[in-house]
Formats: structure tokens, C-alpha cells, sequence
């Protein structure tokens, strides 16, 4: 983590914090060049740090993740900086100027120790948005366990002023009336790892609009799964069943028109195969049930990770779900038109309903780098089978799902060729000039803006003195 100074240099600004922007700012820092990592949220590590395993080898999400967020917060080429928006890039002489505004922690990040005081002492309680608001946070609160960096954030929305964060935090770190900050940072190379969100589990009023208490998000299942879950196990979320029957419903928020999501998004049918895999594990006696138009196991062992979960038991039903509705019980009824049937029509009740939602672009690149997309609404890349990390503007490139909807394995592969592309990308620019002679970097206008803070305080400890 880096403290913010009034403007500054690099070579390259990774723009989003997630597997794909963390692997490729560790192979450009590698290489010698000055990054800068700009997070919007309020730690690094996207969603992938949020995943219990992955497909399809079954490894656990966080191994993989944690390792290399405390590679790029310790790496002395790399400075990230969390909770900030990047609000615009403009062209300057060549390179890039993006204009930041770094949103209010309410904490002074200098003195934060992440000790949690203030969340101990905090008496308010929010739905924590990490846990897909199945569980709890206090409105001061640090984001997860193993978040980078270990510092708290105090939620406005939330907070009662009722004082109690300030008397506990031993170091006087909460800042009740601390400002946004903008400040600007000049790049000669930009990557967009922006990533993906969710389509709206609410999206479809045939699947309940989001009301059927035990209808969830793939992320959700996500962190029941999880060992570090909001519950410790899987349980049902409206009354805390053992759910004894769970379903999937694929192509929930994927080649669907009326959602404006027409493509596949590649990830879904491994995803579902993957948690009720893990399911089987964790229910033992659940039947365990797939709604599927096509399985799409694209990758490399994926069609033999279908076959083991057929071989497990779980069941594959070929149809197309057209409606669910809330029973009584709270269980949830899924009314299937079964292609492999002749079009029967066919009544289900699940204790627990997963809809498979696809893949939309993380953030409007259009507006934030002025790029082309394409119909998809996914960064339009004019070369893609031999350069599909370069962008139609010189000097940006895209990495992971910024390009469309892909796997982890195929998101830290190409975070690898974005970091290839700018480092040759750079040495034409430069006239083959060597990583880290071009650039000024950063470390000077950290120090000078440390320096300031510290004077800063010094005058205000002399005037509160006499």
C-alpha cells in the first residue's frame, strides 16, 4: 500500500486489483518497471480472493490468490492503491494522465494497525456484502481476513457518530470528517483488468426478481462453500436448513435477449459442475440436481470433470427451466420444459436454487479510456487470435475478462501476454531504452509527500502546544 501523493510517474498503470491485474503488474514489476495498481474496492484480490476452489482441479481459491497480493504489496517496483476510482485517462505527449479520487476510509492509513478495535467497539450491524449478505459486518470494519491492506473502513451510510471507533483505536487513526482526495498519475502505458460482474440474480421476474429467499447467486453458494464461510457450513439462508435437494438452473443470465446478454459466458456449466462437486462433499445425502441446454466444457480436463460428476450421482437433466416460485415451506418449485423428453413438462421442489449467471464487463471502458467494444459490451480487440491484449488505442491493453468472459486459467495466462505486450510496447517507445532509465518512478514523490504529512503535523503539534 502507498500513500497518495499530489501527482507522480510511472511506466504502467494497472487499472483493477483482481488475479488478472495482480499477475500482470508482478511480471511487469519483474521486469523492472515502476507500476501503479489502482483498486476501487477496499482491498486488492477481486473475486477471486471471494471463491472457495477452483475448476477444475479442486485448489483452493485463496492459496492461490493470497500469495500473490502479498507479493504486490511487498513488491518495492509496485504501488497499489485501494478504494480509489480512476474518474478519467486522458493523452498527454505520448502517455497517459489518469485523474483519481481516492474515496474516504474515514481512518488515516498511516496510522491504522488493523488491531479491529474500532470493530469490536462498533455497535452497529450491516449485511456484509463479501458474504453475499448472508452474514454480518460492523460499520467500521476491515473487508475480509486476509484483505490488502489490513486497514479498516468506516461505512457513512451506516455510522451512528456515536464515537465509540475513536475512543478504541489505540494509534487515534479514525478521521470522522476525512475528504475524498484527487490527485492525478502519469503513465506511459495503461493495462485494464476491470474484470466482471454479475447479470442481476433480480433480472428475470420468471425466476422470482430476486425475492424467493432461497434463490442464490453462484457467488453466494460461493461462500457457503467456503471454509471461511458466513455460516461454517452449507445451511439454507431463510431459516438455516441442511438443505436435503439443491438445483442449478443454467444460462440464468447467459444467451438470453431479453437480458441483452446474447453470448455464452464460457465459465457457467464449470462453475455449477464445481459446486455441486463440492456440495456432494459437504451434503453427503443431498440430491443434487443440473438444468442444463448444453454443457460447454471447453477447457483442458473439463469434459473428464463432467464425467466424474455424472459418475458422482449428481443429476443432469436436459431441459429449460421456465419458472420458479416460492412454496410454503420456503422450498422452491422449478418448473422444466425437458428437451430430452419431447417438450414434457415437469414440476421439481428444491430445498435450495442456484442460478448460473453469466459475465458483464466491470466497468464501461468506453467512457473511462474512450475504447471501441464490441456488441457483447466487452473491449473490441481489432487482432485477436495473434494480439488479443492489444487494444485499438496505442498504449492500452486489456487483460482477463476487461476482453470478454474466460476462465482463471485463461485470465492469468493473458495477464502474462498484456504484461509481454507492454514491456515491447515500452522498449519501442523508448528507443530500446532499458526498464526503470526512462521513468523517474515513484519512490521520490512518496518520500516528498510523506515528508509533507509529517511537517504538516509537526506545525499542527507546535500550534496545539502554544
Amino acid at each position: 500500500m502507498s500513500i497518495a501523493p499530489d501527482s507522480q510517474t510511472v511506466d504502467v498503470l494497472v487499472i483493477g486489483a483482481g488475479i488478472a491485474g495482480l499477475q500482470a503488474a508482478l511480471d511487469l514489476a519483474d521486469q523492472g518497471y515502476q507500476v501503479a495498481v489502482v483498486e476501487r474496492g477496499p482491498s486488492i484480490g477481486g473475486h477471486m480472493i471471494g471463491l472457495s476452489k477452483v475448476f477444475p482441479t479442486l485448489d483452493c481459491a485463496s492459496c492461490i490468490t493470497t500469495p500473490k497480493m502479498a507479493a504486490v504489496d511487498h513488491h518495492p517496483f509496485i504501488h497499489s492503491y485501494t478504494y480509489t476510482e480512476v474518474v478519467s485517462v486522458d493523452r498527454d505527449d505520448g502517455g497517459f494522465i489518469a485523474h483519481l479520487r481516492q474515496k474516504p476510509r474515514y481512518i488515516n492509513e498511516k496510522d491504522c494497525i488493523g488491531c479491529r478495535q474500532c470493530e469490536y467497539a462498533c455497535p452497529v450491524e450491516v449485511r456484509d456484502e463479501f458474504d453475499g449478505s448472508m452474514g454480518a459486518r460492523r460499520a467500521a470494519y476491515i473487508p475480509f481476513t486476509n484483505a490488502i491492506p489490513q486497514k479498516a473502513v468506516i461505512d457513512p451510510d451506516d455510522c451512528i457518530l456515536c464515537g465509540r471507533c475513536v475512543t478504541a483505536c489505540p494509534t487515534d487513526a479514525v478521521v470522522l470528517d476525512q475528504q475524498p482526495r484527487d490527485w492525478e498519475l502519469r503513465a506511459d502505458a495503461v493495462v485494464a483488468a476491470t474484470g466482471w460482474e454479475l447479470t442481476p440474480k433480480e433480472a428475470k421476474v420468471q425466476y422470482g426478481a430476486g425475492c424467493i429467499q432461497n434463490v442464490l447467486s453462484p457467488t453466494q453458494m460461493e461462500r457457503l462453500l467456503a471454509p471461511h464461510g458466513p455460516y461454517g457450513r452449507v445451511l439454507r439462508p431463510s431459516d438455516g436448513k441442511v438443505p436435503e435437494s439443491v438445483a442449478y438452473v443454467q444460462c440464468a443470465g447467459s444467451r438470453d435477449q431479453t437480458l441483452n446478454v446474447p453470448y455464452c459466458s464460457r465459465v457457467c456449466c464449470m462453475y455449477a459442475i464445481k459446486q455441486a462437486m463440492l456440495l456432494s462433499g459437504a451434503l453427503p445425502v443431498a440430491d443434487l440436481t443440473i438444468y442444463y441446454m448444453d454443457i460447454r466444457a471447453f477447457g483442458k480436463g473439463y469434459e473428464e470433470f463432467y464425467r466424474s460428476a455424472q459418475a458422482m450421482g449428481i443429476e443432469f437433466v436436459k431441459g429449460k427451466v421456465a419458472r420458479l416460485s416460492e412454496n410454503d415451506d420456503q422450498s422452491v418449485t422449478v418448473r422444466v420444459e425437458r428437451i430430452d423428453q419431447f417438450g414434457q413438462v415437469e414440476e421439481r421442489r428444491h430445498d435450495l436454487v442456484v442460478l448460473s449467471l453469466g459475465m458483464r464487463p466491470g466497468d464501461d471502458l468506453s467512457r473511462l479510456l474512450t475504447l471501441p467494444l464490441g456488441t457483447d459490451g466487452f473491449v473490441d480487440v481489432p487482432r485477436p487470435k495473434d494480439a488479443p491484449c492489444r487494444t485499438a488505442v496505442a498504449g492500452v491493453f486489456v487483460a482477463g475478462t476487461a476482453g470478454g468472459p474466460k476462465d482463471i486459467v485463461d485470465t492469468i495466462i493473458e495477464a502474462g501476454a498484456a504484461a509481454s505486450e507492454v514491456s515491447m510496447y515500452l522498449r519501442e517507445l523508448r528507443g530500446g531504452v532499458a526498464p526503470g532509465t526512462a521513468a523517474p518512478g515513484i519512490a521520490a514523490a512518496e518520500e516528498a509527500a510523506v515528508a509533507r504529512e509529517a511537517d504538516a503535523a509537526a506545525d499542527e503539534r507546535e500550534e496545539v502546544s502554544v
